[in-house]
């Protein structure tokens, strides 16, 4: 008997996801009939992107998982419908496309290099810039993506810091936990990057006191989640120069509206949410091997904590 998986997500996303998921149960045996329309008693799993139509799980009885498109659940976790496993996307796509956008900014900051491509009066005027090894880069938040960057950038040279609400150990990042960590996080870092699910208890986790914990002339870069930061208090600080410059790819609103102060800001680049999307043939080989350890009996991948939010 085939197995029913049910395609929920913007209808855009039909086409492209088709060919990579069909091919990725193929490879691994599975019997599975895919579509985008089923009588709901009768689906066996859920592909689903949050902004879905589908946002009723309650007739959904025969179900054994929410197997999420997108790295991000703040928009489904708290669904008071949904009683079955949801399953976040942790994509080996996503992560590198995460950690060269990342690794990009880190470079661009830690060279000083938009002091010669902003050069409209063709200054001569070079500065040496420190080695790796003589810059401290923080992350907040350390689970996949964020030991990902932290991977490539120790390997780089820089000095990396690292912090989780939870006590982790990483080789080579010298890791802090907790409220009482953060502060000291935060006051070597030089370069900060933010990688943090959006919850309750990280909403504007960068705000005006923690701000004032990094060190004068501190960058910051944001492909996190927008309310990851208190926007007003980033504004003041890049106009007295605690923050030299920030680079932010995530917003309270996408898109960032029109009229928004980061728009206009000498010290902020805007990116249009562009550091990783979820890439479909290899998020659709992470949603197959979930589809088969769910036939198995075998523990989900990237289960969600429904009481942590991520």
């Amino acid at each position: 008997m085939p197995i029913n998986v049910l395609f929920a997500a913007h209808v855009d996303r039909w086409e492209t996801y088709r060919a990579p998921l069909t091919d990725a149960f193929a490879a691994l045996d599975l019997d599975v009939q895919l579509a985008t329309d089923f009588r709901p008693e009768d689906v066996d799993y859920i592909v689903y992107a949050p902004n879905s139509p589908l946002q009723d799980f309650a007739p959904y009885t025969r179900a054994k998982a929410v197997l999420n498109l997108w790295a991000g659940v703040e928009a489904v976790v708290n669904n008071p419908t949904l009683k079955i496993p949801l399953a976040r996307m942790v994509d080996p796509g996503m992560t590198k496309s995460m950690t060269e956008w990342v690794v990009g900014h880190v470079m661009r900051y830690h060279l000083g290099l938009d002091r010669y491509i902003v050069n409209p009066d063709h200054a001569w005027a070079p500065r040496t810039p420190p080695l790796a090894a003589q810059r401290t880069v923080c992350i907040l938040g350390m689970g996949a993506l964020g030991s990902a960057v932290a991977e490539v950038l120790l390997t780089l040279g820089f000095k990396v810091r690292g912090w989780s609400r939870r006590e982790k150990s990483i080789p080579g990042v010298a890791m802090h936990h907790g409220e009482d960590g953060l502060e000291l996080a935060l006051s070597k870092a030089e370069i900060l990057i933010l990688l943090l699910p959006d919850t309750p208890a990280t909403e504007n986790i960068l705000d005006a006191a923690a701000i004032a914990h990094l060190p004068k002339g501190a960058f910051v870069i944001n492909p996190g989640r927008g309310p990851l930061i208190d926007d007003q208090a980033l504004i003041d600080a890049l106009n007295d120069g605690q923050i030299a410059q920030a680079t932010l790819d995530v917003f309270r609103t996408e898109p960032l509206p029109a009229d928004h102060p980061f728009w206009a800001h000498p010290g902020v680049t805007v990116t249009p949410h562009v550091a990783a999307d979820t890439r479909p043939h290899t998020a659709s080989q992470v949603i197959a091997e979930n589809i088969r350890r769910g036939e198995i009996g075998a523990p989900f991948l990237h289960l969600v904590d429904r009481t942590s939010g991520y």
